[in-house]
Parts: structure tokens; sequence; C-alpha cells
């Protein structure tokens, strides 16, 4: 048994696809919201030409949260030459739809309409595009916004999720590779959940982290195709910490700056807190130092204590120690079966 072996199980219980079992429910609810929405739309003259999922489920990274709701990132697309002036109306429609149904907090924010549902432990982020050929543009604005934060602002949501899905970039073994990401992102946003307070935590944004872990991904995969997620993790979130993610802003603060690859290239963190960057930078290093820590280490079961310690108790640790030679074992076959993105 290896230390690879243990992340492998780790990965399978907190992964989560939209076909899953234990996304039943909220993909029942989609499905049927969906409907609802294309109804609406056409009859107010908007009517619904093109609908995609985003978030983490477009991109196979999606986790179970140890106690917060499931997500359903859903995307309409009106055509640009039915779409009104005003891109608040669209989102109104949508708003009426949300509160029908037994939502509580729906609300129109500046990118989304968003809502909780009052049965089900399910939270619903819901955006708008209007779109002229294959270009899209994103109804920005708020219910109380002036005219000129009502706007259609260009888009490129489906090159966002192509970026993190794409593999072309990896030479040789990219199927492995393109999976070991995946399994680091899952990771990382577990740890998330562990290590952050409520308040902060939900300022990490999951594309920020993504965006972080694919474009610094360091892979650790030996010639013969055997996988090292724990090698990969600690050197792809050392390379986070060295590239120019984290500004320094004053004595042991930091802001973070995480620039979405496509269309409007903004800043994913551009509204965090300074709080938030500094939480960040300091337990990635702290990460880190464990991750070193546990490569170090040649007993198995302080290795997966080690790991318990950063991402929670769905980590196993082995009841009795097991004399394996944890270092010499740190690449494991079992790092290549298995290894589903839970899509």
């Amino acid at each position: 048994m290896s230390v690879q072996n243990k992340f492998i199980k780790f990965h399978d219980k907190i992964k989560l696809g939209r076909e899953d079992e234990a996304y039943r429910e909220a993909r029942a609810k989609d499905n049927s919201i969906l409907d609802e929405l294309k109804t609406e739309f056409k009859n107010a003259g908007y009517p619904i030409i093109e609908t995609f999922i985003q978030g983490s489920l477009s991109m196979y990274t999606g986790i179970k949260h140890p106690e917060a709701d499931f997500d359903i990132d859903r995307a309409v697309v009106i055509d640009t030459d039915s779409a009104p002036d005003d891109p608040v109306e669209v989102k109104k429609l949508v708003l009426k739809v949300l509160e029908k149904r037994g939502f509580k907090n729906a609300k129109i924010k500046k990118p989304c309409v968003t809502a909780d549902y009052m049965n089900l432990n399910l939270h619903i982020d819901i955006v708008i595009y209007r779109k002229r050929d294959e270009r899209y543009e994103l109804a920005v604005g708020k219910l109380n916004s002036n005219a000129e934060n009502r706007v259609w602002s260009p888009s490129e949501p489906k090159k966002l999720i192509q970026h993190v899905n794409d593999s072309s970039q990896y030479i040789g073994s990219a199927d492995l590779k393109i999976r070991q990401v995946k399994r680091l992102v899952r990771y990382v946003k577990r740890w998330r959940d562990e290590k952050f307070g409520q308040n902060v935590g939900k300022k990490v944004f999951s594309i920020g982290l993504t965006l972080m872990l694919k474009d610094k991904f360091c892979p650790s995969i030996s010639d013969d195709g055997k996988v090292s997620d724990l090698q990969s993790l600690r050197d792809t979130v050392s390379a986070i910490l060295n590239a120019n993610y984290f500004q320094w802003v004053d004595d042991g603060k930091y802001k973070v700056n995480v620039r979405l690859p496509v269309q409007p290239y903004r800043n994913v963190f551009e509204n965090s807190s300074i709080d938030t960057g500094t939480q960040l930078y300091n337990k990635l290093n702290a990460m880190l130092t464990k991750l070193d820590q546990a490569l170090n280490e040649d007993s198995l079961r302080k290795q997966c204590e080690i790991m318990q310690g950063l991402f929670g108790g769905d980590f196993e640790v082995p009841e009795k120690e097991q004399d394996s030679n944890a270092k010499k074992v740190a690449y494991s076959s079992a790092g290549v079966v298995g290894t589903s993105q839970g899509a």
C-alpha cells in the first residue's frame, strides 16, 4: 500500500460529477428550472437558443463539500437580435421563475441571478448571455444599477472551460496529466473548505484556485506511467507561491491577482480583501511545509496523518503502521487506475 493509493481513495470519496447519484436531486431541479426558463423567455420574446453548464461540473473538478450546498451553475443564451438593450430585463425573468419555485434569498447580482432552494441543500447561479455568431456577451447589472452599469459585456465562457480541460500543452502522457491536475484541484478545494472560515473561504474562489493549479501544474509521472499526487501537489503549490499571483502590500500582507485567460481578462480576486489574499498566501505556505514533511517521512501512517491534517477526515489513516518505506513507494500503479474525473 502506498500514499498514492490513499490519495486515490480520498479523491473518489470527495469527487462529484453531474451524473453522480449524489447530484441526482440537484440535476432534476436544474432540468426542471431550465424548462420553466425556456417557457418564460419565449413568452417574453427572448427565446433561449443555447444553454450549458458552467463551473466545476463543466471542468470535471466538482467536489462534495462537507457542509456547503450543492451548486448549479447554469448559462442560458439568447440571440443578440432579440435581446433587450437593458440586460437587467432578462435577469428579472430569471428572478421571477426562481421566486415562484420557492427559492429564498433570490437576488440579481452584477454577473448573475442567484438563490438558495428552501427544501434542498442547493445553491443556484444562473447567468445570461446574448450571442451573435460565436461571440458571447454577459448580462451585467443589478436592479438598482444606473444605465452606465447595465451592459452586455464581451465574455468567452466556453473558451474558459476549454482552457481548463485542454491537455494539448502536455507532451507525453497527456491523459494521465490532465487527470492528475483535475485531482489536484479537487484536493485543494477540499483543503480550502477545511482550512478557511466560512466568510473568507467563500471568497477563495474555486475558479481562481483552478486557474492557478492548471497554469502552474507540475506533473509527477514516472516513465512507466506511475503517478505521485503528493509530489505533484508539492511542486505545483511551490510553483504557485513562486509565481506573481501574490502582490506584497505591506509588512506580511498580500493581495492576490489571478486573471482570466479569456475575455474579459479580469482579476478573479479583484474585489477580494487584503485579508483574503494574506490568508491564502500564508495557508499555501503552511501546506507546502506539510507536503515537504510528508515527502520526507518514511512511515505511511505518518504521511497519511499529515494529509488528514490538511484535507480532513475523508483522507484515510491506516489503523496500524505498515512497514513499507513510504518514500520508496510514493509512485504507485494504483494512481493509474480508478482516476475518473467524475464527470
